[in-house]
């Protein structure tokens, strides 16, 4: 068999066409996610920004506003000052419970958004249980925060991851009776 080689280009060409299709259709599938995740921060930069020049003025500071321009680059400061901040483990603690505390906390907040709807055709776990699943997800938050409490060996830390668990534990309370009573009158 002979094939020719504008059989062979036309072909190539098809697959080319083919390929750039499927990055076209990942990259939509990606902007309802990232959409948000965009907001989010130029959000938070905003708020953190506003935040340091109510108080600067507040307490008549003048550190901030010459950082640079506006006081801008003074949060990009303190987000490269906290990265390369030494990681101290309690001598005296539970190493492992203090390092596994937060991961648990931040592990259970991003598993929560296994269920939520990110477009029509992109939702990572179509489950029809999604609002319980994401209230028993969400609720073992507070774990992680009283295993890094704990583990620090320190009575004012454990008290302090007492304290975070119970604020944490009473803002889910109302939520879920909320979100459950929403969810049961929908059943009917």
């Amino acid at each position: 068999m002979i094939i020719d080689t504008t059989e062979i280009q036309d072909i190539n060409s098809f697959s080319r066409l083919e390929s750039l299709q499927e990055v076209s259709g990942i990259i939509w599938m990606l902007v309802p996610i990232l959409t948000p995740v965009l907001g989010i921060i130029i959000g938070v930069l905003v708020i953190v920004w506003l935040e340091r020049e109510i108080s600067a003025g507040i307490q008549q500071r003048i550190g901030p506003e010459y950082a640079s321009p506006l006081g801008i680059l003074q949060a990009l400061a303190d987000g490269t000052k906290l990265l390369f901040k030494e990681n101290l483990l309690p001598s005296r603690g539970n190493t492992f419970l203090f390092s596994i505390g937060p991961s648990i906390a931040v592990i259970a907040i991003l598993l929560s958004y296994s269920v939520i709807p990110f477009s029509y055709n992109l939702v990572l776990a179509d489950l029809n249980i999604g609002i319980f699943l994401w209230i028993a997800i969400s609720s073992i938050a507070p774990i992680g925060l009283l295993m890094s409490g704990y583990g620090s060996n320190n009575k004012y830390s454990f008290l302090g991851g007492l304290r975070a668990a119970a604020q944490s534990i009473s803002y889910e309370i109302p939520l879920t009776l909320c979100v459950l009573s929403i969810s049961l009158r929908v059943v009917r």
